[in-house]
């Protein structure tokens, strides 16, 4: 096992704009390690986003090395960096996602099924993750019938389902009122610290930032310890 789940080395990115050069990162150096739940905080427009992407393989870095979990991903081809991203990274988003047309239960099925998991396994471990954060009774809802709360939670449990090393997060709480916004942050760092799996969390909600182990600020294109 890896003792690493992300790992960023001097990592850059730049845009053209213009005709411009515009430097979002500048040589970003940081790890995180299982169970870890690391915050990343900075102003609007520093490039939290952009770090993300480069660091869920979605956008490859204009210099350095991105490894995850112990696997460097930057001299992979497109096919080979999308398979690694589908085997071992999952993603929230501030917004959940979840195909409308199908139940919770199937919500989870889903990504199971395309990374290779039959669909009674799938389905078996859709329910028990299902029940784990209290929605056991709601497996057959769809997303409509749930309330805001209730769906994010499908949403993470959607991105931990195939069991991956790396959980990127951005904004997950940013659409939940503050009672339901820590619910879901309580039940989002159990998962992550029973599961081994290591967690970057974008948020511009500083009073999570500081419950989580490390917070990481990003500003002026750098990353520094909060």
């Amino acid at each position: 096992m890896s003792e690493t789940r992300l790992e960023l080395r001097d990592v850059t990115r730049t845009f053209e704009q213009a005709g411009e050069k515009l430097d979002v990162l500048r040589g970003i150096n940081f790890a995180i390690h299982p169970g870890e739940l690391v915050a990343l905080v900075g102003p609007s427009g520093s490039g939290k986003s952009t770090l993300l992407h480069v660091a869920g393989l979605l956008e490859a870095p204009t210099t350095g090395t991105v490894l995850v979990n112990g696997e460097v991903a930057g001299d992979l081809d497109d096919a080979s960096r999308t398979a690694l991203r589908r085997r071992t990274i999952g993603f929230v988003y501030q917004a959940h996602h979840l195909l409308p047309e199908f139940s919770a239960l199937e919500n989870v099925v889903v990504p199971q099924m395309l990374n290779g998991i039959s669909k009674r396994d799938a389905a078996a471990r859709a329910q028990e993750l299902l029940e784990r954060v209290g929605l056991g009774h709601r497996t057959t809802h769809r997303p409509a019938r749930l309330s805001g709360g209730e769906q994010q939670r499908v949403a993470i449990v959607r991105a931990l389902a195939n069991q991956p090393a790396l959980l990127l997060a951005d904004e997950p709480t940013g659409n939940l009122d503050p009672h339901t916004a820590e619910d879901a942050f309580a039940m989002l760092a159990e998962l992550v610290r029973s599961t081994g799996v290591g967690a970057l969390i974008a948020t511009h909600n500083f009073d999570l930032a500081g419950r989580m182990d490390r917070v990481l600020r990003l500003q002026d294109g750098r990353v520094e310890s909060a």
